[in-house]
């Protein structure tokens, strides 16, 4: 027998665990694209409906951390698959909490519905919104990173993670500002605080999913690495 007849049920596993891991990617994503659209739209149904795909996003969790020890303890992987096995236990836990940063926001957007805005907080509002957009597609594109094994994708992410940072300073001078101005716009701006917060915490979460990409398919730990050692170590 062949040595790839020998490794087509591994492989088989491994694929399907893959694919279990981009399938409670893609709920998370949903998750955050609807909180965004909750708490910049001021929608309590889409808000409750974020909260209720929690649930799938934790027993996604459970189920994919199941498969992966069962499939170690019966398959005997070599190195490059024990690397993968390693980058999807440590990735499914930073999608399950990219899905609690989205809950986090509709919790928000659902207080918001409760005691409003003040006039001036509408624009750092829509920041938020722009700050989730560039959150939203870092995990996008970590999620295709991973899917097509690309670590130039995987770097775009680390690159974009430094404007969303920069993105999020920007947005919490201003709510600061704002609070100092207008005592109004404390209750709602506090919210807007964590809402930033939770954003840049997404941000966060996508650089990890994109690092263990790298890891994966080159084999090199590039966590608390800086951006251009990075580039040097993966060219």
């Amino acid at each position: 027998m062949s040595e790839s007849t020998n490794r087509a049920p591994l492989d088989a596993e491994l694929g399907q665990l893959s694919a279990q891991l981009l399938a409670m990617g893609g709920l998370a994503e949903s998750q955050l694209s609807q909180a965004l659209y909750a708490i910049t739209r001021a929608s309590g149904e889409t808000a409750s409906q974020v909260l209720e795909l929690e649930r799938r996003v934790n027993a996604g969790e459970v189920a994919i951390e199941r498969e992966l020890w069962s499939l170690v303890a019966r398959q005997q992987p070599n190195a490059r698959d024990l690397r993968l096995l390693i980058a999807v236990s440590k990735m499914v836990r930073d999608i399950e909490r990219i899905g609690d940063e989205a809950s986090r926001l509709a919790r928000i957007a659902h207080r918001l519905l409760g005691h409003g805005l003040v006039g001036p907080l509408r624009e750092p509002l829509k920041a938020i919104g722009s700050t989730g957009q560039l959150a939203l597609r870092q995990l996008r594109q970590a999620l295709d990173a991973f899917a097509r094994q690309d670590v130039a994708l995987a770097l775009a992410v680390l690159r974009s993670d430094e404007l969303l940072d920069a993105g999020f300073e920007q947005l919490m001078r201003s709510l600061v500002q704002l609070m100092g101005d207008d005592p109004r716009s404390i209750s709602s701006g506090i919210d807007l605080v964590f809402a930033a917060k939770a954003l840049e915490r997404v941000g966060d979460h996508a650089k990890n999913l994109a690092e263990q990409v790298i890891y994966c398919v080159k084999g090199t730990d590039v966590r608390h690495t800086p951006l251009g050692g990075v580039e040097a170590l993966v060219h």
